[in-house]
């Protein structure tokens, strides 16, 4: 079957081999057989892997987005009479505080720029001032709003001073930057198929500690579908989901599973940072300016601020290059125009190179000026 490559530059669902594709055209099977059963056992065990995880570590999956994952471990990771810390520093953090507030959970919202890593005394002082009261402190790896990389481990390490454990949404990290749970003091990370592992879009995992699972037993369950330990019991009383699996979407994660393995974790990285070194070449020659000084972002997202060009149009710019085959995204920075280039999936550097071209070709169309011109200096 010949299917047709599109190149996405979007942050997820990313670009997929025709292998993994292909993966899901199976035969029907009832999700309840051994034979599909005996799927998920080793990729449980293949998703800790991946962030270097040892038998105090499992993972758990559920039939959603990544946003499913913050849900289900804020709400169900929050034992009574204990209060919620998450770092407040971008689109995907304020996506974290947002759940705490639709489930009523003691917050405290420590607020941070969103184009610098984030203060470490201040979170130490809203830890002090909480003094073993905050079960678990929250914080995104990799704000891929902007493509800033946070200092997890530093942040994991004051909350273990304090007694508390640390979530962090790895969704667009995990798999690309390597990620070592205990070096980095990580108790819970997540992410979803269709990135990292660049399988498709419907699967997604959390990956934590088991002991901490196994005590939220007792914790107050505010969500009957997405309560991690009930999901996680099932797994081990029965191997199987609780609920109705993403059949087709499993049989993809476990060839994109396959092709992780066989590239390797090293090489992979270096790939990803060869299609941004390509992203960056091109924003510099081009003459745009991006968002977050590279010192500080992780190497994956780059936002890049609109031009100031009467000629600029982001829609525009975005269906021609559409319409040849690149998919580019707008930008998660509020009151200031940006649209993001992103290093993942199955593409390489040769693919961001014809990019570019498509891409300088649209601007000339559009008549906007090369270099592209800026107003303020």
């Amino acid at each position: 079957m010949e299917i047709k490559r599109n190149v996405l530059l979007n942050p997820g669902p990313s670009t997929t081999s025709d292998t993994v594709k292909m993966a899901q055209l199976v035969p029907d099977i009832c999700p309840r057989e051994k034979e599909f059963q005996s799927i998920m056992a080793p990729m449980r065990k293949d998703l800790v892997k991946i962030v270097h995880g040892g038998d105090d570590y499992t993972s758990v999956l559920f039939c959603g987005s990544g946003t499913i994952c913050i849900d289900v471990c804020l709400n169900s990771l929050l034992p009574e009479n204990k209060k919620a810390l998450v770092i407040n520093n971008g689109s995907y953090s304020q996506r974290a505080v947002d759940v705490c507030r639709a489930y009523r959970l003691p917050l405290i919202e420590v607020k941070q720029p969103i184009d610098r890593t984030p203060d470490l005394a201040m979170i130490e002082e809203a830890l002090k001032e909480n003094g073993g009261r905050v079960a678990y402190v929250y914080i995104t790896y990799h704000e891929t709003g902007t493509g800033l990389l946070n200092p997890v481990k530093e942040v994991g390490a004051l909350a273990h001073k304090y007694g508390a454990f640390l979530i962090t949404d790895t969704t667009s990290a995990y798999a690309m930057i390597p990620i070592d749970v205990n070096k980095e003091n990580i108790d819970f990370c997540m992410a979803s198929a269709q990135k990292g592992i660049q399988g498709m879009t419907g699967l997604s995992y959390v990956i934590g500690r088991k002991n901490i699972i196994e005590e939220s037993k007792a914790y107050p369950m505010r969500s009957y579908y997405c309560n991690l330990y009930m999901q996680y019991d099932f797994f081990e009383r029965t191997g199987e989901m609780h609920f109705t699996p993403p059949v087709q979407t499993i049989y993809a994660a476990r060839q994109a599973l396959k092709e992780y393995r066989e590239e390797g974790e090293e090489k992979k990285w270096a790939r990803h940072r060869r299609i941004m070194n390509g992203i960056r070449a091109g924003v510099d020659r081009l003459g745009f300016r991006e968002a977050l000084d590279r010192s500080v972002q992780s190497g994956l997202v780059s936002a890049i601020i609109y031009p100031d060009d009467p000629g600029w149009d982001f829609e525009k710019i975005h269906d021609y290059c559409y319409e040849r085959g690149f998919t580019i995204y707008p930008g998660k920075i509020e009151a200031k125009g940006t649209f993001r280039l992103c290093a993942l999936g199955a593409i390489d550097e040769a693919d961001i190179a014809e990019f570019w071209k498509v891409f300088e070709a649209g601007l000339r169309e559009m008549g906007v000026s090369i270099p592209v011109k800026y107003d303020a200096q």
